[in-house]
C-alpha cells in the first residue's frame, strides 16, 4: 500500500470518534506500530485534529471532513479517457476496478468538476478482444503482482504449439495487441508472449528476482538493442528488480 493510501485509512478509521489504538491500526494496515507513529505525528502536524499518545490510543475531533480532491481539466479528461480505454481493452476486472475507481472520483468531485468528467467525448470500442483474452490479461497481471511463474500452452504464428515455463515481468500494449515480457525459462533468455496466443496458463508457483533475470535487466537490454526503447518504458525506479 502506497503511503498516501495509508494516510488516507487512518483518517478514516479514526472518523468514528473512538479511540484506536497504534497497534489496531498496525494490525489493519499489516504495517509496524512504529509506521504508524511516524504516520500520527505527520498527520497532526499537516493540520488533521488527532488527539492521544502512544501507548493510549488515538481519536480524531467531531468535525473534521477530508478536502474534496481537485483535478485541473486535463487531469478529469485524462481519469475519463483512462477508464473507458481500460474498460475497452483491459482485462475484465482491470476494466471493472477502473470504472468504480472513476465513480468513486466522480462522488467527491465539485459539480463543476463533474461537469466536466460528464462532457469529455472520448470513448473507445474493442471489437477483437474476447472473454478469453480479457481473462488472459487478468490471470498474467495477478501473476506479475504475485511473481508466480506461468506454465503456458502457447501458440507461434504458424499455430504450432509449445509448452514452456516463463517468470511473467510486464504487460505491454501495442493498440490492439496486449504481450508478455516474461523470463523464459525454457530458452533460458527473455521473451515476448502475444496473450492472445496463450492457449492455456497455470500457476506453477513463486519465485524470487534473481540477478540477470529481471525487469530492470530486461529494460537494460532492450535500449542496448533499441536505444528509442528508453522513451517508451517506464522510468527506472518503476522497474520492478
Amino acid at each position: 500500500m502506497r503511503r498516501a493510501d495509508r494516510l488516507f485509512q487512518i483518517v478514516q478509521y479514526l472518523r468514528g470518534g473512538r479511540l484506536t489504538t497504534a497497534a489496531m491500526l498496525a494490525e489493519r494496515l499489516e504495517v509496524s506500530e512504529r509506521t504508524i507513529y511516524r504516520d500520527i505525528t505527520d498527520l497532526q502536524a499537516s493540520g488533521v485534529p488527532i488527539d492521544g499518545e502512544a501507548g493510549v490510543g488515538y481519536l480524531m475531533r467531531d468535525g473534521y471532513e477530508l478536502p474534496p480532491l481537485m483535478f485541473t481539466r486535463d487531469e478529469i479528461v485524462a481519469l475519463v479517457a483512462g477508464a473507458r480505454l481500460l474498460r475497452a481493452w483491459g482485462g475484465a476486472s482491470m476494466a471493472s476496478a477502473a470504472e468504480e475507481a472513476l465513480v468513486k472520483i466522480e462522488t467527491v468531485l465539485p459539480d463543476k468538476e463533474k461537469r466536466r468528467a460528464d462532457s469529455v467525448e472520448i470513448h473507445a470500442m474493442a471489437l477483437e478482444m474476447t472473454p478469453r483474452t480479457r481473462a488472459m490479461i487478468d490471470i498474467v497481471e495477478q501473476a506479475i503482482d504475485e511473481r508466480t511463474r506461468l506454465a503456458l500452452d502457447y501458440a507461434d504464428a504458424d499455430t504450432r504449439l509449445t509448452r514452456r515455463v516463463v517468470r511473467p515481468l510486464a504487460l505491454w500494449f501495442w493498440g490492439k495487441v496486449w504481450t508478455l515480457a516474461a523470463w523464459c525459462e525454457l530458452r533460458g533468455d527473455f521473451r515476448i508472449f502475444r496473450l492472445d496466443r496463450i492457449r492455456a496458463a497455470r500457476a506453477e508457483g513463486a519465485f524470487r528476482p534473481e540477478r540477470g533475470r529481471t525487469l530492470a535487466d530486461f529494460y537494460r537490454l532492450m535500449e542496448a538493442q533499441c536505444p528509442e526503447f528508453r522513451a517508451m518504458r517506464p522510468s527506472p525506479e518503476k522497474a520492478r528488480a
